[in-house]
């Protein structure tokens, strides 16, 4: 009886050291990221058969608005996010007093401005009605596109984070309206303009290389990061991920799936 004992207890233990908890079982190599629908998840997807051969099992986690990545992340639910540009996530960090931080950068999303009631900028009408996103960093982002072509004048120029109470020229008296980024091509039909971030132009079925009115160049400073926190930022699986989102297999995706609507970064 005494060496049955011995061996059942021998036998938990070691399925106890297998156990997903202790790092030993297939759960540990999961990967959970949050994503927005186009591009981000679709690129994401594109890696999974890379990240599966490096022993990571990597789950997306589709969301519609650019808060709850972050906050998700932050609460530890999340491993890591992919959806975001510096200026927005040093504005989300600033205002919240959080630390997440760049992993690596995958992508440029040409920012444009969009309409459905004219096909060129000069039949802009005065007094046009403008919708722009309402998150300080794509806000100042889609002020910044209309002052490099002349439509108004911003105090400070190299502000990334400007507001329409920031505009001190305004020759054609435009009327700004700020809203979610992820509505405003909703507003299409309603308004005059609206500047779209290329995630939700894309979703909406927009081709930013031919629709947009106006269009930020492959020079743009707005990269999309693979963003992580401090503690897991160097993570092996996080670490692997950030260099399949570098590989020659992505850009050649990136490349062919958007024609020039999304640029990589790498």
């Amino acid at each position: 009886m005494n060496k049955l004992i011995v061996a059942l207890a021998a036998l938990l233990a070691l399925a106890g050291c297998s156990s997903p908890s202790s790092g030993g079982g297939t759960a540990s190599q999961k990967l959970v990221v949050a994503a927005t629908a186009v591009p981000h998840a679709e690129i994401l997807k594109q890696v999974k058969p890379i990240l599966a051969k490096e022993g990571v099992e990597l789950e997306i986690k589709v969301f519609a608005d650019y808060v709850q990545p972050n906050v998700q992340v932050l609460e530890k639910s999340i491993d890591a996010n992919y959806f975001q540009t510096g200026p927005y996530l040093d504005a989300f960090n600033h205002e919240r007093g959080t630390h997440l931080t760049i992993v690596t950068g995958v992508h440029i999303e040409p920012f444009g401005a969009y309409s459905r009631k004219y096909k060129s900028i000069d039949q802009l009408p005065d007094g046009a009605t403008v919708t722009l996103p309402n998150d300080p960093s794509n806000g100042g982002r889609g002020l910044l596109l209309l002052a490099r072509h002349g439509l108004i004048t911003l105090k400070d120029p190299g502000n990334a984070l400007s507001t329409p109470k920031d505009v001190v020229g305004n020759p054609k008296q435009l009327k700004f309206r700020a809203l979610e980024a992820a509505m405003l091509p909703r507003t299409l039909d309603e308004v005059d303009l609206a500047l779209i971030n290329t995630n939700y132009a894309l979703a909406a079925g927009l081709n930013p290389t031919k629709d947009a009115l106006l269009i930020e160049d492959s020079h743009s400073p707005y990269v999309n990061y693979l963003v992580a926190r401090p503690d897991n930022k160097d993570d092996p699986r996080v670490q692997k991920l950030a260099k399949a989102l570098n590989s020659p297999e992505v850009k050649a995706f990136i490349e062919q799936k958007y024609q020039g609507a999304v640029l990589p970064a790498f």
